[in-house]
C-alpha cells in the first residue's frame, strides 16, 4: 500500500466545494484506515477518501449496497450519508457516511463471551440470496479449492510457528470439505479486528464494508475465531443456527487463511515496512490458537 496522506485542508476543501452546509464542523484525523484515509467530522459523521488505486471501486461498492443492507442489520455500520463527486480538487468518489463509536479490535479486543450472540445475530440479519447483480469478488466467498494454489506460501510466514503443521491440516480438511451449494448470500468479506469496533469489550459495530459481496457465508463465519474470545466458537454457531459440518469447517480454513494474512502484514509493520500494521500480527495469531483448541 502506498503511504499516501492527505491533509486536512484538502477534506475542509471539499466539503465547502460540495457539502457547505458541513463545512462549518470540526474535523478531526483518526488513525488507521487502509484502502481510504479517514476523518471524524463533527460528532456524528466521518469523511473517508480513497488512498489506493483500488479504493474507488471499494467505495462504489459501499455507497451503491450499504445503505439498503443497514436497514435490516442489528449493529451500527458506516452507512453513507453524502456522496462526494470527482471534482478538480479531487478526482475520485468519496463518502461522508455515520461515525460509528468505538475502539477497533486491534486495539481493544472484544473479551466478553456474550458478543458471540451478538454477531451470530449480526451475521444472521446480513446472510441472505443476494440479487443476481451483486457484486462478485476474487478473494471471498469462493470455494477455497480455488485458492488452493496460492496458499503454500503463505503458510511460510509461520514456518517457526510450533502448530504450523495442524494449522496446514485445518486447511487441507476446508478445502476437501463439500463446497457451498446454497444461492450466493450477502457477505461483509473482511470481518477481521481492524473492520469492527468494540465499546466495553463488547462488539458494538461493524466497519468498512468495501469487500462485501455474494458468496459462501464460511468467508464471514471465520469471525467466530478471528474476532470472538476463546470458547465463545460454538456459543456462536448455537446462536447462528445454519451452519452445517461442512461450512463450519470452511470457516475454520478461511479463519486460517485470515490468520495468515494478518500475521503477514503484521510482521511487516514490526519491521517498518510500509503498509505494515504491527497489531495485526498479534491478532493473527489470537485466531490461530483459537482455531487449533477447536481441533
Amino acid at each position: 500500500m502506498d503511504e499516501l496522506k492527505f491533509e486536512q485542508g484538502l477534506v475542509r476543501a471539499l466539503l465547502w466545494d460540495q457539502h457547505p452546509d458541513l463545512a462549518d464542523l470540526e474535523l478531526r484525523d483518526v488513525s488507521g484506515g487502509w484502502d481510504n484515509q479517514q476523518w471524524r467530522l463533527g460528532e456524528e459523521l466521518a469523511v473517508r477518501l480513497p488512498r489506493t488505486e483500488r479504493a474507488p471501486a471499494l467505495l462504489l461498492t459501499e455507497q451503491t449496497w450499504l445503505p439498503m443492507l443497514a436497514e435490516r442489520l442489528p449493529l451500527p455500520t458506516p452507512v453513507p450519508v453524502r456522496i462526494g463527486k470527482p471534482s478538480s480538487l479531487f478526482e475520485h468518489t468519496w463518502t461522508i457516511a455515520r461515525w460509528v463509536e468505538g475502539e477497533p479490535a486491534d486495539h481493544a479486543p472484544i473479551t466478553r463471551i456474550e458478543a458471540a450472540e451478538i454477531l451470530a445475530g449480526f451475521l444472521r440479519a446480513l446472510h441472505h440470496q443476494a440479487p443476481a447483480d451483486a457484486p462478485a469478488n476474487p478473494t471471498r466467498g469462493i470455494p477455497l479449492a480455488g485458492s488452493h494454489k496460492g496458499v503454500d506460501g503463505w503458510f511460510e510466514v509461520i514456518a517457526d510457528y510450533a502448530d504450523a503443521d495442524a494449522a496446514r491440516e485445518v486447511w487441507q480438511k476446508a478445502v476437501a470439505a463439500p463446497a457451498w451449494q446454497g444461492a450466493p448470500l450477502w457477505l461483509h468479506g473482511d470481518l477481521h479486528p481492524a473492520n469492527v469496533v468494540v465499546r466495553d469489550g463488547m462488539l458494538a459495530g461493524v466497519i468498512d464494508f468495501g469487500e462485501m459481496c455474494a458468496g459462501d457465508p464460511a468467508t464471514d463465519l471465520s469471525a467466530a475465531w478471528i474476532l470472538l474470545p476463546a470458547g465463545a466458537a460454538n456459543r456462536f454457531f448455537d446462536a447462528y443456527e445454519r451452519a452445517d459440518e461442512a461450512t463450519v469447517a470452511r470457516a475454520r480454513g478461511w479463519a486460517v487463511l485470515r490468520a495468515l494474512g494478518l500475521i503477514g502484514i503484521g510482521r511487516n509493520g514490526r519491521l517498518g515496512l510500509p503498509g505494515g500494521k504491527p497489531t495485526w500480527e498479534p491478532a493473527g495469531y489470537a485466531t490461530l490458537e483459537r482455531v487449533l483448541a477447536a481441533n
